[in-house]
């Protein structure tokens, strides 16, 4: 792979090539994808989405959406900084092509902010009661009138696909999604593979899958122009990831390692002492003792600990990927980047008490078996509703529901696997509440 092509401006529907030279430098093209998404209905929403703690009332916990500009915020951080070092070691990027640090920042940043947009309600226990629907629920039945990859996107639905389905899917008024740079898709794709095979490598970004089926086209199209490495045969599509993703991905990791826990500490979820000391053995190396003693309560240490912890990540990472960059352009660096960490050791220690009181708390789980049930009813009804309908055989009550559906998205088409990745991409655009709401007047419990 190579960087001039790795950090293309092309946009679906371009005929001709967009050149960094010919760029308005008041307003990139890579300053319009963060503009386009941030403005977009679908990340609008992540407002009302769980981040850790599921449907919380309290003012100390994120959502998707301030989850979302932090990693935003630190994947622009991460793409500046390895910006200026790959310019000094490539310099024709800049001295021909027009390129400049901002550039990669700006890429990092719009794909850091995208990168939760296509999550369903309910957290990651979202992705999985929808999957479990078809697996073992009553979208089970379908499975014999469906191919085995159209299938899998059902039975694991990923919210990563959803995402490259938002930003690149057709709907009227508005082809090619939100039609961003083909350089900030690539940089969002984590996974660049179908459903299956299922992890056929150990390499991290065979870990998941980035794309439904029905956007495979595209898909193909991005990773074309980009000239993404294929590593599988024509059977099954499979490419080397964008080498900006890394980046990604670490100002994700670096976000919920430390963010989530501050959250955790916030809520009482994780007793004080523990958390300082897990805090501190990351930052030993920065931290200010006289400043940091002046300090009178939790939340003040934390937060100061927090910002050294993920300025510690954002350097280390950088070091990581520039120590390491021959390799990701060849496509053979196969973990991720802070697993390659001196910091490893510790980060896991923060993670590993983070799952046991924070993830696996008693709210966590009450709430996540309060949005199984939701997400199964809705499926339930919509799945039967829209496939009667299609069959010729709707009720007055199917009718009924499908009013309720929006028009902007098809649920009439000839394909099962179209209706049934439509209705699982209309319930993982809800928010928490709508999804609750909706679930109330399917069930009769919004009547006064």
């Amino acid at each position: 792979m190579n960087w001039e092509q790795l950090l293309s401006l092309k946009r679906h529907g371009d005929t001709n090539k967009r050149l960094r030279t010919e760029q308005d430098e008041t307003r990139l093209g890579f300053d319009v994808d963060y503009d386009r998404i941030i403005f977009s209905s679908e990340f609008r929403s992540l407002q009302d989405k769980t981040q850790v703690i599921p449907l919380s009332d309290t003012d100390f916990v994120h959502t998707r959406l301030t989850h979302s500009l932090e990693v935003s915020v630190v994947g622009r951080s991460l793409g500046r900084q390895v910006g200026v070092k790959l310019l000094e070691k490539h310099p024709h990027l800049k001295e021909i092509h027009g390129y400049q640090a901002n550039d990669f920042g700006g890429i990092v940043a719009a794909a850091a902010l995208a990168h939760d947009i296509g999550n369903p309600p309910f957290g990651h226990s979202g992705e999985k009661a929808i999957g479990h629907f078809f697996k073992v629920g009553e979208g089970k039945k379908f499975a014999q009138n469906l191919k085995p990859k159209e299938y899998q996107d059902l039975c694991d639905f990923e919210g990563n696909a959803n995402g490259f389905k938002i930003l690149t899917q057709d709907r009227e008024g508005r082809k090619g999604g939100l039609r961003l740079s083909y350089a900030t898709l690539g940089a969002f794709i984590k996974y660049p593979k179908e459903s299956l095979p299922k992890k056929p490598s150990n390499h991290v970004a065979d870990k998941k899958y980035g794309f439904f089926q029905s956007e495979k086209h595209a898909f193909l199209d991005v990773a074309n122009e980009l000239k993404l490495k294929l590593v599988s045969n024509e059977n099954d599509v499979r490419f080397s990831r964008h080498p900006l993703a890394f980046l990604v991905e670490a100002a994700d990791d670096i976000c919920y390692t430390i963010i989530d826990f501050e959250d955790g500490i916030n809520l009482g979820l994780i007793p004080e002492e523990f958390a300082l000391e897990y805090l501190i053995n990351l930052v030993r190396d920065t931290i200010n003792v006289e400043k940091y003693n002046a300090l009178k309560n939790t939340q003040d240490r934390v937060s100061y600990l927090r910002a050294l912890a993920i300025n510690t990540l954002i350097n280390e990472a950088v070091d990581v990927f520039m120590k390491n960059e021959e390799q990701i352009l060849k496509g053979d660096f196969h973990t991720a980047l802070l697993d390659k960490s001196k910091y490893e050791a510790q980060i896991n220690d923060i993670i590993r008490l983070s799952v046991k009181n924070i993830y696996q708390s008693k709210e966590v789980v009450e709430k996540e078996i309060s949005g199984y049930e939701v997400i199964n009813t809705l499926l339930k009804t919509f799945c039967t509703s829209v496939n009667n309908d299609f069959d010729n055989e709707a009720s007055n009550y199917d009718k009924l529901i499908l009013q309720t559906l929006p028009e902007t998205i098809k649920f009439k088409g000839n394909s099962l696997y179209t209706r049934l990745i439509n209705i699982c991409h209309y319930i993982a655009l809800l928010s928490d509440r709508n999804a609750i709401l909706l679930y109330k007047n399917i069930k009769g419990l919004s009547i006064n």
